[in-house]
């Protein structure tokens, strides 16, 4: 069993918290498989080799895809490849585990939509398994994506919207099909690892910014006028309430800028955390006293552990989300003022203890796992 891992990177801390949760089930399930994950500039071969992982060599280049070549390789060469080099074409792999988080869809490409049908014709042609793990999906409105959608995702073996606008955007496309369910968040199962250096969680407020609030794919233009202005009132807020503001990067450059900036405009002396290990962040989240977020694993990991969670959107993910957390009124706008937030804040530390917010989250915790307990049966 060679199972690739894809849609995996290791510069967005959310991106590889879901490769761990990967390989935490996968060694639970199936011990004896094999990891192979593909390059691609957030995903360097010194990380995938950490983790055991062949490398995928994938023969394709903007509108050119030769990846079915790669069926016509002699077998005794494609070992010969993987044995002594660690290289493994796409005819090795006999399932496809999609973790693509958000990658399909208007906001990007449709060169990635040809891409993915191809390689979901091949799967099925070849008597692969393809699976999309809960991720983000849509809209699918170009009338080309839709034509290879309408094709190709009916044969994949299981499709798993992360939620009700993903699942919309897919039946839109293909209907109520027979392979198509909604299951939450996955990395909600996974613990996270708390490092020694980070002492007096309790009295602390972690502010994770995200470089897309500010970017071409926010289609809210109100956060580009508002958004720094919005962290910075943050920062006093938790000041005002004898609490300690934390900076910290959950995805690279982009994301560490914000911080730079923030921490500028604020002083320059606020504690900053650029942490390397996401189950590490997911253990510094889980021990703060609340945070206010804007990456997408970050609020999850905030959510699913009970710990009080402003977020900010850029996407319909992060909406569904906290209506699926039943904290709606702890997403954001960019115009709030400095004591709205306050007032929401101190909403969020209640909502994070009640009743049916605790019930929830233990459902989707119980909901991951019959997810994986249904993927096990696919495969």
């Amino acid at each position: 069993m060679m199972i690739e891992i894809k849609g995996s990177q290791f510069v967005n801390k959310g991106a590889e918290l879901m490769v761990h949760a990967v390989i935490q089930q996968i060694e639970q399930r199936w011990p004896d498989a094999e990891l192979v994950m593909a390059a691609n500039p957030n995903s360097p071969y010194k990380e995938r080799a950490k983790l055991g992982a062949y490398q995928k060599l994938s023969i394709r280049k903007n509108i050119i895809d030769a990846n079915f070549l790669s069926y016509k390789l002699p077998v005794k060469f494609r070992q010969w490849l993987k044995h002594k080099w660690g290289i493994i074409t796409e005819a090795d792999i006999t399932h496809v585990f999609d973790a693509s988080g958000f990658a399909y869809g208007d906001q990007w490409g449709s060169l990635t939509i040809k891409a993915l049908a191809g390689e979901i014709n091949r799967s099925k042609a070849n008597g692969q398994n393809y699976i999309f793990l809960p991720q983000a999906l849509g809209p699918f409105t170009r009338e080309k994506d839709a034509k290879y959608l309408v094709e190709a995702l009916p044969k994949a073996d299981l499709i798993c919207a992360r939620e009700e606008s993903s699942l919309k955007h897919v039946k839109d496309v293909i209907g109520d099909t027979s392979n198509l369910f909604q299951f939450p968040d996955f990395t909600n199962i996974v613990t996270g690892v708390l490092p020694e250096y980070f002492i007096d969680g309790a009295k602390k407020v972690l502010i994770i910014p995200n470089s897309n609030m500010v970017g071409s794919r926010n289609n809210q233009s109100a956060w580009m006028a508002n958004y720094l202005r919005v962290l910075q009132d943050a920062v006093a807020m938790i000041k005002e309430l004898d609490l300690q503001p934390v900076l910290l990067n959950h995805e690279g450059a982009g994301d560490g800028a914000i911080c730079t900036q923030v921490n500028e405009a604020c002083g320059g002396n606020l504690e900053m955390i650029h942490e390397t290990d996401p189950l590490k962040v997911k253990g510094i989240i889980g021990a703060s006293h609340g945070v206010i977020c804007s990456r997408f694993h970050g609020c999850v990991s905030a959510l699913s552990q009970g710990v009080p969670c402003l977020g900010t959107s850029w996407s319909h993910k992060y909406e569904r989300l906290y209506e699926e957390y039943l904290q709606t009124e702890c997403l954001i706008k960019p115009e709030i003022t400095s004591s709205e937030l306050k007032s929401a804040f101190l909403l969020a530390k209640d909502l994070s203890k009640g009743e049916e917010q605790v019930q929830v989250r233990e459902k989707f915790k119980a909901l991951s796992k019959t997810m994986w307990e249904q993927v096990q049966e696919k495969c």
